[in-house]
């Protein structure tokens, strides 16, 4: 048996290395925030857009997004049902609604029929997710909100370095949000990154992320109750050196998806994430879709590929299935209306993606893939 295969993980090299030593050795006084600088001018150039602000999460980041664009008490804001709750918890955070929208069966991203169905008069934002490295079709998205006065916050915390017709994820609407958890394609352990063409945008987060004070403010002047969102020197040396590297790592992850391709090809009744062909999907989970009609429970699907030193986990559940959502009438409302998002939730598994994933470890995931497949559907 081959030793344990994590499901996800990061790339150190010893450029990561170098950087965050020479941060914690000098990053201090008069330099404590030179990698911070350097951090957001590296990612805002990558990106495309003209500012970037390094934060701890990407759950600040929208967060702050949120609160910079003016969104409050009795908004609505739409998100898509299949996400990780870290989207849609900061609707919360500001006193507004979400409302959960279904998404499309072959991207996993918010479909625009249901975007368009969900709006009403007290709908303010929304936030569509760059799912396991997909994008949505952001030109349908954009059209829709800029029609109906709705501004655009872009969840790309799955999505560096995928791209929509040429543009980066997170390059689009008023605002991106990006994560750098340890799980993620670009890592600085914890953190995210917002990113913005909106200078009023821009200014409002550096005054919110500094406990409701002026950059530069060495008075302690505080104008307002606001919040500590700020990254470490040593955590933004690491995103730094990722950053410089970030083409290589976006290629190791797609190439980890056509070593998945090519050994599961001769597989039917399975599918793999989807790209259209105005995307490039990174691919940061590489996900199973099983067919309805295996009747295979995807959780003991999970529990035996466990058995053989294999990390899987399940497809993310709706949002509107969560007890943490279950006295609001819009998940209830979701549960009825959101057949994709229930229906792609019950049948997908994310494989190992991480970044140590080599051909010699696809290949052997998919042969323990095979076997389990044999033993829980005897067709195979």
């Amino acid at each position: 048996m081959m030793e344990h295969i994590p499901i996800a993980g990061p790339w150190i090299t010893q450029k990561e290395i170098e950087y965050v030593t020479d941060a914690v050795t000098n990053a201090w006084y008069l330099n404590a925030n030179s990698y911070n600088e350097r951090f957001e001018n590296a990612f805002a150039k990558y990106i495309g857009t003209r500012y970037a602000i390094s934060l701890p999460s990407c759950t600040s980041a929208i967060h702050l997004s949120l609160l910079s664009l003016g969104i409050g008490p009795g908004d609505e804001v739409i998100v898509p049902d299949i996400t990780w709750i870290a989207s849609a918890a900061p609707i919360t955070y500001v006193g507004a609604i979400p409302v959960f929208a279904d998404v499309d069966e072959k991207t996993w991203c918010l479909s625009k029929q249901s975007f368009l169905a969900s709006i009403n008069k007290k709908t303010k934002a929304v936030i569509p997710v760059d799912l396991y490295g997909n994008v949505p079709n952001m030109d349908e998205i954009c059209e829709i909100a800029r029609k109906h006065g709705i501004v655009v916050i872009e969840d790309a915390a799955e999505a560096i370095g995928s791209q929509y017709k040429g543009r980066k994820a997170g390059s689009f609407g008023d605002a991106g949000v990006f994560s750098f958890h340890g799980s993620k394609t670009l890592t600085t352990g914890e953190g995210g990154m917002l990113v913005t063409d909106n200078s009023e945008v821009y200014k409002r987060c550096l005054f919110l992320r500094d406990h409701g004070r002026e950059p530069g403010d060495k008075m302690f002047f505080n104008k307002e109750v606001a919040f500590k969102y700020k990254m470490s020197s040593m955590q933004a040396a690491l995103g730094l050196a990722q950053t410089e590297r970030i083409e290589e790592l976006v290629a190791l992850k797609r190439q980890i998806y056509s070593w998945y391709r090519k050994n599961l090809a001769s597989i039917e009744d399975i599918s793999l994430n989807y790209e259209s062909p105005d995307t490039l999907n990174t691919y940061w989970m590489v996900t199973l879709m099983l067919n309805s009609e295996l009747g295979i429970d995807k959780n003991q699907f999970i529990q035996m590929m466990s058995m053989n030193n294999i990390d899987c986990r399940p497809f993310f559940n709706p949002l509107s299935s969560l007890p943490a959502y279950g006295n609001m009438e819009q998940a209830h409302r979701a549960k009825l209306r959101n057949k994709i998002s229930y229906k792609v939730s019950s049948y997908g598994i994310n494989l190992p993606s991480g970044l140590n994933m080599n051909e010699e470890k696809v290949k052997y995931v998919c042969k323990v893939l095979k076997d389990v497949l044999m033993k829980i559907q005897p067709r195979y």
